[in-house]
């Protein structure tokens, strides 16, 4: 699939920053002294991954080239890449399929009645770009004003950062607030072009000083379970596991359940 102008840039961009956290004493070249920009120089990475330095800044500057499976094996190799970054780089330069874009599908009816069934564990359902989909009371209550939301649907990105309380509810507010961006860039990169997601993350970026600092850090991450601190409103932190499903045939359609795991010391 070719890609778009947008993905370009962003392929670029992400090739940029993951080269820039690189030193070259990690990867066994000679340090030259003091260097004005982070990390490898553009023609120490086409060194260690064994291609053109000029064909590899063309793919830094975003032109319309198409890189092949091993060359973009070859980079990731040498930029050390985990294997979540490994499969969005593949993404950004085109060698896996994005999803279209369009209208989400609706959520269905008995999907949407399974975080009801949860009562009194906080649950609730989110589209690939956190739009909540369904909750029930018990989230509404941890996750106070996550619904309050005029004539557009609740969403979690938009209440971690612009929602007050979100920073007394996440205990942990600011490694919660980086890895939900991270997140939400690895998404965004499978729907190159989507205003769901554009103008989530333009919103976002206008009204959050710390997502527009952190937002071209280009870190990416997958959805997955874990642990968090949560306090309720006016009492003291607990810390809650949470599990997140992905639906049968709506794989962005994402359940999450939460419950207590360990009450605080008295």
């Amino acid at each position: 699939m070719p890609k778009q102008p947008d993905q370009r840039r962003e392929l670029g961009a992400f090739l940029r920053t993951r080269r820039e956290r690189i030193t070259p004493e990690e990867t066994g070249l000679p340090s030259t002294g003091r260097r004005r920009t982070p990390g490898l120089r553009r023609e120490e990475l086409a060194l260690l991954a064994g291609i053109s330095a000029t064909w590899y800044t063309y793919l830094e500057q975003g032109r319309d080239i198409r890189a092949s499976d091993q060359v973009i094996d070859a980079l990731a190799s040498a930029l050390r890449l985990s294997p979540h970054e490994r499969g969005h780089l593949f993404r950004l330069a085109g060698h896996a399929p994005v999803a279209e874009t369009g209208e989400p599908e609706p959520l269905a009816a008995e999907a949407a009645a399974v975080p009801l069934l949860l009562q009194p564990h906080p649950a609730y359902i989110i589209d690939g770009n956190y739009d909540v989909l369904s909750h029930n009371q018990a989230a509404d209550e941890l996750f106070v004003n996550l619904t309050a939301a005029a004539g557009r649907p609740a969403n979690f990105a938009r209440w971690v950062f612009l929602e007050p309380a979100a920073r007394d509810v996440l205990v942990d507010w600011e490694p919660e607030a980086r890895g939900l961006l991270a997140r939400l860039r690895t998404l965004a990169g499978r729907h190159p072009g989507d205003p769901r997601y554009t103008q989530l993350i333009d919103e976002l970026n206008a009204a959050s000083p710390q997502a527009r600092d952190w937002w071209p850090r280009y870190d990416v991450q997958p959805r997955h379970s874990g642990r968090k601190r949560l306090r309720r409103p006016g009492g003291a932190p607990v810390e809650f596991a949470y599990t997140a499903f992905h639906l049968a045939e709506q794989p962005e359609q994402t359940l999450v359940i939460y419950s207590a795991a360990r009450e605080p010391a008295a």
